[in-house]
């Protein structure tokens, strides 16, 4: 028997309004993945501070560790301020982030103030504004959850289809230091905007297609975090989310070098492509959230696993010219990073309850965090010790074989005791 508590949301049944709050989502999403273009950035960065290529990732680096905090906190935050309010901040400390980076610099000329600034403020706002628009798809969404959360955060992989290019068409005209704050004001007002429409489902509200046995059933899985973190499944998906993230989070931020570098095509080809890249980043996600709720978590991280092994093997034959063989292992990449995004949050729901979802994805997402500093350190290590990506490479493939075998054993429904 179908549960159905109609309401009202939008000037329109809930059942519909509830889809204007995943395309508000989407946009907010695209404003926040507007950092995954750091790739454009990241040689004009090295060339204006004078630093090493590792060096130059550090902003990139601290970005994801502080939106993995933030998205912590944010999630311990929700229950209590709700998500428009957490929107809204996410909102200001990305805006703000982004307007200093350009700022800041120019004042004190260091690596570690566009650390601080893009990286700290910019990664705490992103981890703050991204946690709102889940913890808002996952609420309304619990008969279509994988397939929300993935429309949602299409938004946050496909973003640099936009953004690498006008990022790249601003630090050509003006510099690197003048995009960041251009970027910065749009952002904030955008941002902020958006969140005021964000809100919660009141306590009966159930969509129509939600069978009561299936609501019933939800309610027995409700895990507290600290429940939780002492299953295996927990540690699995930790395990899991962490090989896939420090794999994509890798590609994404030698995208344009590896073209330029290895490749051997132009620099305006190679932030084109990064647009490329994100969009199947982006599109993919509602697919992998399909699967996800159809083939279970732990098949759909499976493939997602092997993907990443295949598209590390292709990229060990990569020499210059070899366009094609690049393009296909890097939208493998950028697609596994987006297939994260989505299977990770969908798992946290799956096995562990909407009730909690906002503080358990907290946790379960500080492994996104986790993968953003041996992503950077073996990208940046492979070229400055070993001249080439070859080791970068070679380090996704065995770990991407690893994580196959952890999805397959671990990323079951844990035992209810």
């Amino acid at each position: 028997m179908a549960v159905r508590h109609t309401g009202r949301l939008f000037r329109m049944e809930a059942e519909h309004g509830r889809w204007i709050l995943v395309g508000a989502g989407c946009l907010i999403n695209i404003c926040l993945g507007s950092v995954y273009a750091y790739s454009v950035f990241r040689i004009p960065v090295q060339n204006l501070f004078q630093c090493t290529y590792t060096e130059s990732g550090l902003p990139f680096t601290v970005f994801v560790a502080f939106s993995a905090l933030m998205m912590l906190v944010g999630g311990r935050l929700m229950g209590r301020l709700g998500p428009k309010r957490i929107g809204i901040m996410g909102g200001v400390l990305v805006g703000v982030g982004w307007m200093l980076a350009g700022i800041l610099p120019q004042t004190v000329p260091s690596i570690w103030t566009l650390a601080l600034t893009y990286g700290a403020i910019g990664g705490s706002g992103v981890g703050l504004g991204y946690g709102a628009t889940l913890a808002v798809a996952n609420h309304w969404f619990p008969d279509k959850r994988g397939l929300a959360l993935g429309l949602t955060i299409a938004g946050l992989g496909g973003s640099p289809v936009v953004s690498a290019n006008v990022a790249g068409r601003l630090i050509e005209a003006h510099g690197p230091l003048y995009t960041f704050h251009t970027m910065g004001v749009a952002f904030l007002v955008i941002v902020v905007a958006l969140s005021f429409l964000l809100r919660y489902p009141t306590a009966a509200w159930r969509p129509s297609g939600l069978r009561a046995d299936a609501t019933a059933s939800a309610a027995r899985i409700e895990f507290e975090p600290g429940r939780m973190v002492k299953t295996s499944t927990f540690w699995g998906l930790f395990a899991g989310y962490t090989i896939g993230a420090m794999a994509g989070l890798m590609a994404i931020s030698i995208s344009s070098p590896v073209a330029t570098e290895v490749i051997r095509i132009e620099t305006a080809t190679a932030a084109a492509l990064v647009g490329v890249f994100a969009l199947f980043n982006g599109a993919s996600r509602p697919l992998w959230g399909w699967l996800t709720d159809r083939m279970t978590p732990r098949w759909t991280a499976s493939i997602c696993m092997l993907l990443i092994l295949g598209a590390s093997l292709l990229m060990l034959g990569a020499t210059e010219g070899t366009l094609v063989l690049y393009i296909v292992a890097f939208v493998a990449f950028w697609m596994c990073l987006g297939g994260w995004l989505v299977i990770a949050p969908t798992a946290t729901a799956t096995f562990f309850g909407s009730k909690n979802y906002a503080k358990n994805y907290g946790y379960v997402y500080i492994a996104y965090g986790v993968a953003a500093i041996p992503s950077n350190l073996v990208a940046g290590s492979s070229l400055d010790l070993f001249g080439s990506y070859d080791v970068a490479f070679m380090t996704t493939a065995a770990l991407a074989a690893i994580g196959a075998v952890v999805a397959l054993v671990f990323m079951k429904p844990p035992m209810h005791r």
